[in-house]
C-alpha cells in the first residue's frame, strides 16, 4: 500500500466532539459502561478477548494477576477457571506477544504469524545461545510424551541467569524461542508457570491458517482499534509500532475517502482522530453510574497519553520507582467513576488474613456521597473477587 503524501483531511472536515462525549464512546467500546460479550463463561471470556483484541499478562502478584482483573472488571461474573477453559478446553484464545504478553482470540492467529515468521528468521539475544540439537531434542520429547512446563525439566546442567527474570535452565530459552516463533503454544497456565504443546497438536490443526499479507495485518489492527477504542488516532492504532504508521495512516484516508470513517477533533486539542459515523451517533446508556476498579494495565489505562488526554489523568506505574520517590504507590489502581478518574488507591491483597490492604488512597477532586457509596461497593466486590 503507498503512503498518502498529504494530510488525511483538513480542518473544516472535522468533526468537532467534546471530551465528555469522547470519554463516553471510549468507555463504552471497551465494555466498562456497556456489555460487549455474549454467553457466559468461556464463551463470554473468548467474546471479551475477541472485542478488546488482547488481555495484557503480567507476573505481578500484589492483587490478583491483571488479566483476570481485566476480565472480571468487563464480566462481574467472571470466574478465573473460565479463562483456563477458554484457553486449554475451548482452544479459544491463546497467548502471543502484542505490546506485552497477552492473551488473544484464536481466529486472529494468523495476522501473528508474519511476527512469529520474523521471530523465526531472526537470531538475537538469548535465541542465539539455542542450538538445532537442543531445540530437536526437546521438540521430539513433547511429540513422545506431550505438553511439558519447565518444571518437568530435570536433566538441565543449570547455568548462571543472564538478567534477574531468567532462568537457570537452558531449556527455558529453547520453550520461549519455539513459542515466538510459532512453533509451540502455551496450552495451559496455572499462575504464571506454563505447559507447551506443539502447536498443531494443541488447535487440532492439520494444516494450519493462512498467514495474514501486511496489508491484512495492518487493516486487522485498525479494526481492532476502532472496536475496542470507538475513536482512533495513529499513535492508539499503532501503540509501540510506530513503522506501521505511514501504512495505516494510507488506510485511514481510504476510509475517510470511502465514507466508512470521518474525522474527528476533540475540543480543545488538535491530534487527530477518527470514528465510525456510528460510533459518534449511537446513543449512550443513561444507566446510573457505577465505579469500576481498574488494573494499570487495563486497555483503557495502559496507553498513558491517551488516557491523559480523554481523562485529564496522568497515572503513574511506580512499582519500579523507589519508595521515597513515589506519588501514587508502588500499585496503584486508578478508579473510575462516572465518566471520570476519580481516585487512585494503592492495595494488595493480603491473602493470609483474608482481606485486603489499602496502603494510599489519592482522591481527584471533590467527592460527593453517591460517589464514596458507589467506590464502597466498588471495593466490597474487588475484595470478593480477589479473596474467592
Amino acid at each position: 500500500m503507498k503512503t498518502a503524501s498529504r494530510a488525511v483531511t483538513s480542518s473544516t472536515d472535522n468533526r468537532s466532539i467534546t471530551r465528555h462525549r469522547a470519554r463516553q464512546i471510549w468507555l463504552a467500546a471497551q465494555g466498562l459502561t456497556s456489555r460487549i460479550a455474549s454467553g457466559s463463561g468461556a464463551e463470554a471470556v473468548a467474546n471479551v478477548v475477541r472485542h478488546l483484541g488482547y488481555v495484557q499478562i503480567d507476573t505481578i502478584h500484589v492483587i490478583e494477576r491483571c488479566h483476570h482483573h481485566i476480565l472480571h472488571t468487563r464480566l462481574p461474573s467472571y470466574q478465573r477457571s473460565d479463562l483456563g477453559k477458554a484457553q486449554s478446553a475451548k482452544k479459544s484464545v491463546f497467548e502471543y506477544w502484542t505490546h506485552a504478553l497477552a492473551y488473544v482470540a484464536t481466529e486472529d492467529y494468523r495476522y501473528f504469524m508474519p511476527a512469529m515468521a520474523q521471530r523465526s528468521a531472526s537470531v538475537d539475544g538469548s535465541s542465539s545461545k539455542v542450538t538445532a540439537d537442543e531445540t530437536e531434542r526437546l521438540l521430539r520429547r513433547i511429540a513422545d510424551e506431550g505438553p511439558i512446563s519447565i518444571r518437568d525439566i530435570d536433566d538441565d546442567v543449570l547455568v548462571e541467569k543472564d538478567h534477574a527474570w531468567g532462568s537457570r535452565k537452558p531449556s527455558r530459552r529453547v520453550l520461549s524461542k519455539a513459542f515466538y516463533n510459532g512453533t509451540l503454544t502455551i496450552s495451559s497456565r496455572s499462575g504464571m508457570l506454563k505447559t507447551y504443546d506443539l502447536t498443531g497438536r494443541h488447535f487440532g490443526w492439520e494444516q494450519g491458517p493462512e498467514p495474514a499479507a501486511e496489508e491484512e495485518v495492518n487493516a486487522y489492527l485498525l479494526d481492532r482499534a476502532l472496536r475496542s477504542q470507538g475513536i482512533v488516532s495513529l499513535d492508539s492504532v499503532c501503540y509501540l509500532e510506530a513503522r506501521r504508521k505511514p501504512e495505516i495512516r494510507a488506510l485511514l484516508e481510504e476510509r475517510v475517502a470511502a465514507g466508512r470513517l470521518v474525522p474527528v477533533l476533540l475540543k480543545g486539542d488538535r491530534t487527530e482522530h477518527w470514528a465510525a459515523p456510528e460510533a459518534l451517533e449511537k446513543p449512550i446508556s443513561r444507566a446510573a453510574p457505577k465505579a469500576k476498579i481498574l488494573s494499570p494495565f487495563d486497555p483503557l489505562v495502559i496507553q498513558r497519553k491517551r488516557l491523559e488526554l480523554f481523562f485529564g489523568y496522568a497515572h503513574r506505574f511506580e512499582a519500579y520507582v523507589p519508595a521515597e520517590k513515589r506519588v501514587l504507590g508502588y500499585f496503584a489502581l486508578p478508579v473510575l467513576y462516572d465518566g471520570r478518574i476519580v481516585a487512585a488507591i494503592d492495595m494488595k491483597t493480603d491473602r493470609q488474613g483474608r482481606r485486603m490492604v489499602i496502603n494510599k488512597w489519592t482522591k481527584f477532586g471533590d467527592e460527593s456521597a453517591d460517589q464514596r457509596q458507589a467506590v464502597d461497593e466498588a471495593l466490597q466486590a474487588f475484595e470478593a473477587f480477589q479473596l474467592a
